[in-house]
């Protein structure tokens, strides 16, 4: 869980939290891990819960070997929840070990929570 606590507008609505992912590629696999996504990780997003605002692939940068995404919580109980689910979801650790046949996908991960500022178009 991450230490975080719900916190409240000033009219009372639970304000979301956002997960940004972001994914360094191992070399020669991102039509894999994209294929990983489309076709099994953002159908089991939907099926938990999470609600994907964005993915996207470097263009122009260090490496072109990542990808990043971005999900929407309610809070920080539903992440944990969600994200429990998705990982113990058979059909997931089926696409995972699939995938992975011929050498893992992904190289490193690095996430972050996020909470919107008052002005920002995302709350």
């Amino acid at each position: 869980m991450i230490g975080r606590a719900r916190r409240t507008s000033a009219v009372g609505e639970t304000e979301m939290i956002y997960e940004e992912r972001i994914y360094k590629i191992m070399p020669g696999r991102v039509p894999d891990i994209l294929d990983r996504f489309t076709n099994h990780a953002v159908p089991l997003f939907e099926k938990h819960g999470m609600k994907l605002v964005g993915f996207w692939q470097t263009a122009v940068g260090p490496s072109n070997h990542e990808v990043t995404y971005l999900l929407a919580f309610e809070d920080a109980n539903h992440r944990d929840r969600a994200w429990a689910a998705f990982m113990a979801d058979p059909a997931w650790i089926k696409a995972k070990a699939d995938s992975e046949r011929n050498g893992v996908l992904v190289a490193e991960v690095a996430n972050r929570i996020l909470t919107p500022v008052p002005f920002s178009p995302l709350q």
